[in-house]
């Protein structure tokens, strides 16, 4: 599996959605399970996925699908 098959994954699984529901449009609160816990999800999710530790400031501005990646690439992990 790619790391961005994993990181897509860790989307998909976390918010119960479809692959074609990743893209820009995909936002904090433009689905329903993206809410505050969803949110700790999804960081816990990638945090294993990856074995990286995510900051503080970072884990509050991921903010979108496309955020997410720029702050991959913060922790050296390439998609």
């Amino acid at each position: 599996m790619t790391n961005l098959e994993k990181y897509n994954t860790a989307f998909m699984e976390t918010f119960d959605i479809t692959e074609e529901q990743l893209n820009s449009d995909l936002v904090y609160q433009s689905v329903e399970a993206w809410d505050s816990v969803g949110h700790m999800q999804l960081i816990a999710a990638l945090e294993d996925a990856f074995d990286i530790m995510f900051d503080t400031d970072d884990i509050v501005d991921f903010s979108s699908y496309d955020k997410g990646k720029e702050f991959m690439t913060k922790y050296e992990v390439e998609l």
